[in-house]
């Protein structure tokens, strides 16, 4: 019995830490780039930020959210170092960084491609780490 009890309570501890694991700032990485450090989402993909965004507000809705892509918070996740969470206007959640909304380049079609860099008259930037 007691043996059984310490592996309950093992398995429970480990439970734990995984769920807080998940829910702590997005699975960005900082990525290199012929433009310098750059961030990216947890499969590589370049983030960008957008010039009409304010902080804490995205701009980029509708048509435009599905040639950029939002960096998606889910419900549990939890801000942390320079990474905040938005609410969008449709009630979905985004990332930020630095108060900054992020996103992704539907055009750009591998890890480390760049293409949405000065997109739209320069509106578009490598988000920076």
């Amino acid at each position: 019995m007691t043996k059984l009890t310490i592996r309950s309570l093992l398995i429970v501890a480990a439970s734990f830490a995984t769920i807080s694991a998940a829910n702590a700032a997005p699975l960005t990485k900082t990525g290199t780039s012929d433009k310098g450090p750059i961030l990216t989402d947890a499969r590589g993909m370049s983030l960008y930020t957008f010039d009409k965004d304010t902080e804490g507000k995205s701009a980029c809705n509708g048509p435009c959210a599905t040639n950029w892509p939002v960096l998606k918070a889910e419900a549990g996740d939890k801000p942390g170092d320079n990474y905040t969470i938005i609410s969008r206007d449709d009630g979905s959640r985004q990332w930020a960084y630095k108060g900054k909304p992020l996103y992704t380049f539907a055009k750009d079609q591998k890890a480390g491609d760049i293409t949405g860099d000065g997109f739209l008259n320069g509106t578009w930037h490598l988000a920076k780490p």
